[in-house]
């Protein structure tokens, strides 16, 4: 369901508490990404884009987009716990709506030179523009169906046969076209295409990749060594189409 959050200048797909399927920018604004240089350690990650907000005279409420990095997977019930002081945050910042996080966000574990502690990768805000076409931020999701955080529910959980990598990522791509189709884009308006596993993406990156994006594979795959947040999950997707981006 997309909800339209008229104090961000976005719609976003509902997603759960720790964060929305995806958001699309409201006409005459588009979506900006802005990478750090470096991780920063989350707490200081937050006064980062508070400053940078606050810099490009935007509200807080203007964040529609979060990258977080991890040391390692979490197990479940220690990612339920890490959301709870995540969202503690934007609800300080008066940043729910409704109840309802609008936030997009993706959550990975570096498998080779991890942060230290949980840190800031990247963010998303809106802000004026005169952009006709799209802009967006589809947040990552792993191969759960929607709404979902329980462990049983993992796609052929505790397989890493190339079968079911392939079976996982085919299902991943499912659960991001569904999202573009919520916020009314496509894969010829996708900029960035990032996937996030340290399995070998050869055996069916032609099939069930860039066969599948069309217009989209223009642009490349952007393949992070890195794993899923939580145990067992083994792979991940996350989608933007950005006119500006920026690196601070």
């Amino acid at each position: 369901m997309l909800v339209e959050n008229k104090r961000g200048n976005y719609s976003f797909v509902r997603g759960i508490a720790p964060y929305s399927g995806g958001a699309v920018a409201a006409p005459g604004f588009e979506v900006v990404h802005v990478r750090f240089s470096h991780y920063v350690a989350l707490r200081a990650g937050f006064d980062a884009v508070e400053a940078h907000l606050k810099k490009v005279g935007r509200p807080l409420q203007a964040l529609c987009g979060m990258e977080l990095r991890s040391p390692k997977p979490f197990t479940f019930p220690g990612f339920n716990q890490f959301n709870a002081g995540y969202i503690d945050v934007l609800k300080k910042w008066d940043i729910l709506f409704d109840g309802m996080n609008p936030v997009a966000r993706t959550n990975i574990a570096p498998a080779v030179n991890p942060p230290k502690e949980p840190s800031l990768y990247g963010f998303s805000y809106t802000t004026p523009s005169k952009l006709t076409r799209r802009t967006f931020v589809v947040a990552g999701a792993g191969e759960l169906p929607e709404g979902s955080l329980k462990p049983e529910d993992v796609v052929r959980r505790n397989d890493t046969s190339p079968a079911a990598i392939q079976e996982k990522a085919k299902f991943v791509m499912g659960l991001m076209e569904g999202r573009m189709h919520e916020l009314s884009v496509g894969w010829r308006d996708v900029t960035v295409t990032e996937i996030y596993t340290i399995h070998p993406l050869k055996p069916f990156v032609e099939t069930e990749l860039l066969k599948r994006m069309g217009d989209g594979g223009a642009h490349g795959l952007t393949w992070h060594y890195s794993r899923p947040p939580i145990e067992t999950i083994e792979y991940e997707m996350d989608l933007r189409g950005c006119a500006t981006e920026m690196v601070i």
